[in-house]
């Protein structure tokens, strides 16, 4: 056991994994914030106007590190394949539930009398509605989450896949950036039509497409902006597991 573990491919596999994973339940818990893009970054709102609606940019915290896990997935899908990616998506949805299971349940949990007014004086006056207004995410939302997950992932490990076996070990850029773009287009409109337009909130189509928009236009370009990073961290693997490795893992994962 030590010995397997020990291997470069078992670690790196174990470190990309973990990287991955760890982004996917941030991104999930983070995403109940909504903010807005222009203030955050101190400039003038763009008061945009798509489908009859107009404002600043507001953006889910969560869109912050979505490419992130994209790429990560990319990574993942080059040196060790699709059936991989796929096992580590299905194994994330399944933590993700688990983690929105355990924090509702933490909501149910009687709160300490001294607790609910700790904070009285930062302008909390209630601590437990507090708490339970952030994490107390819907079922909708919950569905929602997961669903586009699932999809976005097995898309992007799909199209990876295909536009890896025409260009072969050229063209990172097509293949990676190419079917992050595509999956998260996907990923950033059934979030929002579950969640929000099926879901009780009840969106009109209008709202639905003027926010998703802003939403995929934000991860096309970090998307495109994460490029150079993808080369970068493919150095960085190949010099750690040398020339033969990396070929022999590269040509396994394409193998499937």
């Amino acid at each position: 056991m030590k010995r397997i573990i020990l291997q470069k491919p078992v670690k790196l596999l174990i470190l990309l994994a973990g990287f991955f994973i760890t982004n996917a339940l941030i991104a999930e818990f983070i995403g109940v914030k909504i903010f807005a893009f222009e203030k955050t970054l101190g400039i003038s709102p763009f008061n945009w106007n798509l489908f009859g609606h107009q404002g600043s940019l507001m953006l889910s915290a969560g869109v912050l590190i979505w490419p992130v896990v994209f790429i990560s997935t990319d990574i993942i899908n080059e040196y060790f394949g699709k059936k991989v990616v796929k096992m580590l998506s299905y194994l994330t949805a399944a933590l993700i539930l688990y983690g929105f299971l355990v924090i509702v349940g933490s909501i149910y949990l009687v709160p300490a009398d001294f607790w609910i007014a700790d904070f009285k004086d930062q302008g909390v006056p209630n601590m437990q509605t507090a708490y339970a207004t952030i994490f107390g995410q819907g079922s909708w939302i919950i569905v929602a989450s997961i669903l586009a997950f699932i999809v976005g992932q097995l898309l992007d490990a799909l199209v990876f896949e295909k536009l890896r076996l025409a260009t072969g070990d050229k063209k990172i850029w097509l293949r990676a950036t190419g079917s992050t773009l595509i999956s998260q287009f996907f990923d950033s409109f059934i979030v929002l039509y579950v969640a929000f337009v099926l879901g009780p909130p009840q969106w009109d189509l209008s709202l639905f497409f003027a926010v998703g928009t802003v939403n995929y236009s934000y991860k096309f370009v970090v998307a495109i902006l994460l490029t150079p990073f993808i080369y970068l961290t493919r150095n960085i693997i190949d010099k750690y597991l040398g020339d033969k490795l990396s070929k022999k893992l590269k040509k396994e994962a394409l193998i499937g």
